[in-house]
């Protein structure tokens, strides 16, 4: 992160003459009456409010007996000042407030030792371009040192590891490849879709909706990741399309982490982080206008609610966004958001955050083109095989939240949250089929596609809690960082399916999607699916002297299924899953900005982890997944420029697979196995040149089947070879920046398990692809930018999404310019 800062001679004359005038009269009254008080009484115990010296220094202090201000113990760790300053709140009863957004995302060295107030403050804030005067009796305000140049303040790229508390520690010593994509980024590139988001994050690849499950889909590390999206923690469990207007940053954790966040979660989990109330005031935003026809609107605005108390306060998030898709003429987004939240004792030992977030979509859907034998149809980007007036995909999101944490004492602390979620979802999408009977011989223009329409109508709720005790503390020479914690939560799923006839076909090379939706619909099956989940887990960090720290930690989950179809085949199905996880870790610190780390850990995937059961998994045990992990973490040039590197295997040892003497059964049968490398940089090369660059290499094959021995040595389905992202930003004179980004996919495989096409016996696979994005950015006031961002600067017809039975195509070149303002 940046935050530019402008100083000049007449602006600091002014800002000393308002700081004479307006620092209260009783304030200097008071801490005269306090020095002189003070002076006389000696070693009487004396309660200093407020006291200001010349050099703008404040000292305060109770209970002095000696003629000295009195000492306190502080044991304060490095981090964000976004952590660090709230634990100073707590030790000292004081309130924080900062005049520049952007201190809350540097990095302070913390402080540990006996030091008055005023010492351990100086210590938070020793090196870091930040000072400090009182403002009240209790009230302490952070700003940036007064220069009389322009100076940057940069984000120290190692912070704590995530907004999770079941992630204590500085990135840099977690054990696990762990990558944060920030808000600033995301306004850089103009981000509207966490798709866009996780293009910043090599080692993943996007799918295509499924049948039953429209909305993002995606594959971490080779393995699908679509239940795998939490916010803040909590399992954000609904099929629909995320924009990113309410998140502060995007966090992807990749390996095995079912310790920490239970099923699933075998190649990884994405965090979204949300935005949160602050102390401070401010109102952004931005409005953008697209040569797709985008227009969208966002508002970021908050408030103290001092009425409230001290510590309250409020934010609230809006969002609206209309557009097209560029290169497709028909797919048409429509998107609303809206995001309140308040938060209660901020800088307090008891802090509550309450938190509403809503979303509504009404989208003309988009299933891209078909597979013609083993690759795409060769057809024009435009060609749309839906119905203009007969498709529709409409979801209506709600989730509530609430979180209340207590500090015990320095040491422990207590967190527990409690999420209710209800996901609506109304869609008619269209897939475009090759028939049967075409051969290779067959012209194009002779083709005429079915047209598979994909009908449901659901609705998901997700009800659950989670608490979280987090504690320090030593036994003998053993540092202990332990986090414990159990879960509970009920999801429920009941979507109604249809079948259509007499749905018109439409050609191959020209389809109409003007014609008349005529289909006739009936119901072909209506679920309700119940599954309640308990878990409990403990993971312990112990530091070994200043080189070594092991992480040991073990969870136990249940979960408890019950399917019922009343509808079509009538079918009940139950079935509860036991299962324990582990995860074990080594660290080394060879160097104070640097570290290399070995890991291991397992994960499990139920067979009714997306709430469905079917006659043919009822009865299967998980599959059970194992990763090893060898990696090394460097915070180079100050802490201003992050490299990461690691070396994984993760292998699913008993992976699903259909009985081909049965196709009405699936049996356990399966090795997949995925080897890889990755490397990160992030940060600063320069005070002006900031980066963000990937590049993930994943060997990702089925390397033992029962039933399929000739697919063995396949790719695993949607995992790329080779994936590479790269953004960069510069800071030009005259108050312009520059920004260029490149992502790179290399080629994918639609299947695995039969992974060959029968027409033409090769593997069924879409090409790898470059696309190009640039971004500029001039500042027009204090408060006001001008930003123009392209996307697809080569125009490059590509592959996006991909799906067995259909492939979404990325959007064409397009533009999109707006103002963006922040007070």
């Amino acid at each position: 992160m940046k935050v530019k800062v402008k100083r000049r001679k007449t602006a600091r004359r002014k800002a000393s003459s308002i700081k004479a005038t307006t620092w209260p009269i009783a304030y200097r009254w008071a801490a005269m009456g306090t020095l002189v008080v003070y002076t006389a009484v000696g070693t009487q115990t004396v309660q200093i409010a407020c006291a200001q010296d010349a050099g703008g220094a404040v000292r305060s202090g109770v209970h002095d007996t000696s003629g000295q201000l009195p000492l306190q113990r502080f044991e304060i760790p490095p981090g964000l000042f976004e952590t660090v300053l709230r634990s100073f709140e707590t030790a000292t009863h004081l309130q924080i407030v900062v005049s520049n957004e952007g201190i809350r995302s540097l990095a302070s060295p913390g402080v540990s030792g006996l030091y008055t107030v005023e010492q351990a403050l100086q210590k938070l804030l020793g090196g870091t371009g930040v000072d400090y005067r009182f403002t009240g009796p209790v009230t302490v305000t952070l700003h940036l040192k007064e220069l009389s140049s322009t100076i940057d303040v940069t984000d120290v790229v190692s912070p704590l590891a995530t907004s999770l508390p079941k992630y204590a520690g500085p990135l840099r010593e977690t054990p696990q490849s762990i990558t944060a994509v920030p808000r600033q980024v995301l306004d850089a590139q103009s981000a509207t879709t966490l798709r866009d988001a996780l293009r910043n994050v090599s080692g993943i690849s996007l799918a295509a909706g499924e049948g039953g499950a429209q909305g993002d889909n995606l594959t971490i590390r080779g393995f699908s990741a679509r239940n795998d999206l939490f916010i803040d923690g909590m399992r954000d469990f609904g099929s629909y399309y995320r924009d990113p207007f309410d998140m502060e940053e995007v966090e992807v954790l990749q390996g095995p982490s079912s310790v920490a966040f239970g099923r699933g979660s075998t190649g990884g989990v994405v965090n979204q982080a949300s935005k949160t109330p602050r102390l401070d005031q401010f109102l952004s935003g931005d409005a953008d206008f697209g040569t797709d026809l985008t227009r969208r609107v966002t508002l970021d605005v908050g408030a103290p609610l001092r009425k409230l108390g001290a510590g309250a306060a409020f934010r609230l998030n809006l969002m609206g966004d209309v557009g097209h898709v560029a290169g497709r003429d028909v797919a048409e987004n429509r998107r609303f958001g809206l995001a309140p939240s308040m938060a209660l004792g901020l800088g307090t030992p008891t802090r509550w955050t309450f938190g509403y977030f809503h979303q509504t979509a009404d989208d003309i859907p988009d299933y891209g083109v078909p597979w013609l034998f083993n690759g795409p149809a060769p057809v024009n980007r435009q060609n749309y095989y839906g119905f203009k007036d007969g498709n529709y995909l409409r979801t209506y999101d709600d989730i509530g939240t609430a979180k209340v944490e207590h500090d015990v004492n320095s040491h422990i602390t207590v967190r527990d949250q409690v999420r209710y979620a209800n996901y609506v979802r109304h869609g008619r999408i269209t897939e475009a089929q090759i028939p049967s009977t075409v051969t290779l011989a067959t012209p194009l223009s002779s083709i005429n596609v079915n047209r598979n329409e994909i009908t449901v109508d659901s609705v998901e709720t997700y009800l659950a809690e989670q608490l979280d005790v987090s504690a320090v503390f030593n036994t003998g020479f053993l540092r202990h960082t332990l986090v414990t914690g159990v879960e509970a939560g009920r999801e429920t799923s009941d979507p109604t399916r249809f079948q259509y006839k007499n749905v018109p076909t439409t050609s191959l090379l020209n389809p109409d999607p003007d014609q008349p939706f005529s289909g006739l619909a009936t119901v072909t099956s209506r679920v309700n699916t119940n599954a309640v989940s308990d878990a409990g887990y403990v993971l312990d960090t112990v530091g070994l002297g200043e080189k070594w720290q092991l992480t040991g930690g073990v969870r136990w989950d249940r979960f408890d299924t019950d399917y019922r179809q009343s509808v079509g085949s009538l079918a009940a199905f139950q079935r509860i899953d036991t299962m324990p996880t582990w995860r074990a870790a080594a660290v080394y610190k060879p160097a104070p900005v640097g570290s290399i780390y070995f890991a291991a850990g397992t994960s499990f995937n139920p067979s009714a982890e997306s709430l469905s059961l079917s006659a043919s998994n009822a009865n299967l045990p998980p599959e059970k997944n194992t990763s090893y992990e060898l990696g090394t973490k460097w915070d180079l040039s100050r802490g201003n420029l992050s490299l990461r590197s690691a070396l994984f295997r993760t292998e699913k040892t008993n992976a699903r697979e259909p009985d081909p003497n049965n196709p009405v059964l699936n049996v356990l049968a399966g090795d997949q196995r995925v080897n890889g490398v990755q490397v990160e940089a992030r940060g600063h090369l320069t005070s002006r040149w900031e980066i963000l660059a990937g590049y993930a290499y994943l060997d990702a094959r089925l390397v033992d089947s029962k039933f399929y021995p000739a697919a063995v040595g396949a790719r695993l389905a949607n995992v790329p070879e080779n994936t590479f992202n790269f953004w960069n930003s510069y800071r030009l004179p005259w108050n312009w920046e520059a920004g260029l980004g490149a992502n790179y996919v290399s080629s994918r495989a639609a299947s695995s398990t039969v992974p060959f096409d029968p027409a033409t016996g090769l593997v069924k696979q879409v090409p790898s692809y470059w696309i190009f994005s640039a971004m500029a950015r001039h500042r027009l006031a204090e408060h006001l930018d001008l930003q123009v961002n392209v996307n697809n600067l080569a125009n490059r017809y590509y592959y996006d999404e991909l799906h067995p039975a259909h492939i979404v195509l990325g959007p064409g070149r397009s533009a999109m310019a707006g103002l963006k303002f922040k007070f």
